[in-house]
């Protein structure tokens, strides 16, 4: 199973005959540009390629009428001056000889791409179209938009595969109404949209696009608007709009397959969206969704007009597709208040539809989560403003930066050599052990503790370790005695600062405890998962109660863990299941697949010898790339686990921004009155 490319070289057989300044920028150039970059990345060629084929006139009216289907069939026979009085009729809309061909394709290689996904054939996709289809109405041609690719792709796969869940992810930078209009009473398909709104003053013009329309009939709270109402908009805005939005749903409704609406004029560059998040963001944004419906994702190119981003977020989005590591997200981590706003609507429109965002109450602080007496906790400098925030991100390069993937991708670490373990496809399982002489000079501080047995289990890590700074291996899975696990915790620590990390993130889960003798330098980012109760040592050192619900682990994750991984941006990752760490393989599983965005992929996770059995497997794979299974049924947090997460974020917000889920009080970059 791989990623499958869909296209047509049909589909850049439209164009505009006439002058119109609002329509010129949908052009032939946008697919061959997108393609371009792809084969000159040698994406295209690890990709399963499928050649586009037209819909039929039956699966166009899964979503448009037989009279609309004929007008369209009829601009094959019409003139120039027939075809621009035409396309009059509709707002933003250019027809061509050549429109009906292409736009059957389009909505062909949406549905062809669905099949192949739905059919096991590969395990996600991408089908690069034009015309692209959001806009599209039952009736109506719209915004440059023919027939409802999408949309008509959702009915597909729940005509033909019997789905009951679909979410569909809109990140254009224009608000697809078109399938909002479609699914707007359909409590089948949860519809995600963001987009440059400015307060109902940015194209469509229209009320429904704001966050107070949540959907009709039984349909409400399934459509989720996520209005713009400023440009600039970048990486950490786009990021807090998922992992404070659109996840926590995602999750809740646990979707059976995923579309996403690619637009790229939401990308830097665009002069349509004006935007500030670089083509990197959509690796990161892709690899969030693939822990969603088993990784089954079927993306279908919608809008993108500067020709540099498109084809530089197009093969964001592909590489990631195939698995390969995100590259670093770069600028400030800090959503603007405007963002904020946006987000903050979002929630409290949603909030009576979903479980989820009733987990997000005021905090109230208590006892159960303290600060040590006597000790400031460092905070960082005043949050900039929207502006300073844009100028924080580094232009668009030249080229877009591609992190060389490893020779080997994901490796075990057995300390019992031909322990019995099935390893996934493609994961490797290590025979090698760092020198004897190298080890014992690591291990000395705590020699009392590294016996034969352990010295072992940490001369398999070391070496492992050391492939993956050096860049040989990308991530791995090794075992630790359980008498040294955090002994073998400092160990690690302590070899990669002193190979040249800057920073480390350390998920410890269980009953470990963080290195008395480590400094509290910013260099590592410390967060204990544990049965004990909330605490902020200080910014870098942080401990949480392990959630029992699905619920509260999940805002656990989205709420705490991401945030706090982003805004590090640390070089590595290191995650220990110590003893009685309480994780089910499937939470393990998510955590650990989530967190091989912030650092690129090079996660180290370490497991304690007697539990390595049981969970070698299941981290191996998701750190290979496929996605983690289900968590189960969504279970409400607690009262404790909402009061935990809260006032640790209380605490946390204002040296960790990703944290806000809600507006600072009005300054500079607040909305225009």
């Amino acid at each position: 199973m791989g990623t499958a490319l869909v296209y047509h070289e049909d589909m850049t057989a439209t164009r505009l005959l006439w002058d119109d300044p609002e329509c010129e920028i949908e052009c032939p150039e946008r697919l061959t540009a997108a393609l371009d970059g792809l084969r000159q990345r040698g994406l295209q060629q690890r990709c399963l390629c499928l050649t586009a084929c037209e819909a039929s006139e039956e699966e166009l009216g899964l979503v448009h009428s037989p009279e609309y289907v004929a007008l369209v069939r009829r601009t094959q026979t019409l003139d120039k001056e027939e075809l621009q009085a035409l396309s009059k009729q509709f707002d933003a809309v250019y027809f061509h000889p050549n429109t009906f061909h292409c736009a059957r394709l389009a909505v062909g290689a949406a549905l062809q791409l669905v099949d192949a996904v739905l059919t096991g054939t590969v395990h996600n996709g991408l089908a690069l179209v034009r015309p692209p289809g959001h806009h599209s109405q039952k009736e109506a041609a719209n915004g440059f938009c023919v027939f409802n690719n999408v949309a008509i792709a959702a009915k597909h796969a729940k005509q033909k595969y019997g789905l009951q869940r679909i979410l569909i992810v809109d990140w254009d930078i224009h608000h697809g109404q078109g399938i909002q209009y479609i699914f707007d009473d359909d409590p089948s398909v949860l519809y995600f949209s963001w987009h440059r709104y400015e307060h109902g003053r940015f194209w469509p013009f229209l009320q429904e696009s704001d966050a107070h329309v949540t959907g009709q009939g039984q349909g409400q709270g399934f459509t989720v608007n996520l209005p713009w109402n400023q440009v600039g908009m970048g990486n950490a805005d786009y990021l807090a709009a998922f992992l404070h939005v659109l996840l926590p749903l995602a999750f809740e409704f646990d979707p059976e397959l995923v579309l996403v609406s690619a637009g790229f004029d939401s990308a830097i560059g665009d002069p349509e969206g004006q935007m500030r998040a670089t083509p990197e963001c959509f690796a990161h944004l892709t690899q969030l969704l693939q822990v969603l419906a088993g990784g089954r994702i079927c993306a279908v190119l919608e809008g993108g007009y500067y020709l540099e981003s498109l084809s530089q977020s197009v093969c964001m989005m592909v590489q990631t597709l195939l698995g390969d590591p995100t590259p670093p997200l770069l600028g400030l981590m800090v959503p603007c208040q405007s963002a904020l706003e946006s987000i903050h609507s979002v929630q409290t429109a949603q909030v009576p539809h979903w479980t989820s965002l009733q987990q997000n109450v005021a905090p109230v602080l208590g006892p159960s989560t303290h600060s040590p007496e006597g000790k400031s906790l460092p905070l960082l400098a005043e949050s900039p403003t929207c502006e300073a925030a844009e100028d924080a991100l580094s232009p668009l390069q030249d080229e877009v930066y591609l992190r060389p993937t490893p020779p080997i991708c994901t490796v075990v670490a057995l300390a019992v050599p031909g322990a019995a373990l099935a390893l996934p496809p493609g994961v490797l399982l290590q025979e090698e052990s760092a020198s004897r002489e190298e080890t014992e000079a690591w291990a000395r501080l705590h020699k009392s503790l590294f016996q034969d047995e352990s010295l072992a289990a940490l001369r398999k890590i070391l070496c492992l370790l050391g492939g993956i700074l050096n860049g040989q291996v990308r991530n791995g899975v090794a075992a630790t005695a359980a008498l040294a696990t955090a002994a073998t915790l400092e160990v690690i620590i302590q070899r990669c600062l002193s190979h040249g990390a800057q920073r480390l993130l350390c998920v410890a889960l269980g009953q470990l405890d963080r290195p008395l003798d480590l400094a509290d330098d910013g260099r590592v980012l410390w967060l204990n998962i544990r049965g004990k109760e909330a605490a902020v040592e200080s910014m870098f050192h942080i401990s949480t109660p392990l959630p029992q619900t699905t619920g509260g682990f999940l805002s656990c994750i989205l709420g705490l863990v991401l945030p706090l991984a982003y805004g590090f941006q640390p070089d590595v990752v290191l995650m220990a299941l110590g003893p009685a760490h309480g994780l089910q393989k499937a939470q393990a599983a998510l955590l650990a697949s989530v967190l091989r965005g912030p650092a690129g992929g090079r996660i180290l996770a370490v497991v304690e010898e007697e539990s390595i059995l049981q969970f070698a497997r299941t981290l191996a794979q998701v750190l290979h790339g496929e996605a983690p299974p289900s968590l189960g049924p969504f279970l409400m947090a607690s009262p404790e686990e909402i009061q935990a997460l809260m006032l640790l974020k209380a605490q946390l917000e204002p040296r960790w921004k990703l944290l806000q889920v809600a507006a600072p009080p009005p300054g500079p970059c607040s909305p225009i009155a």
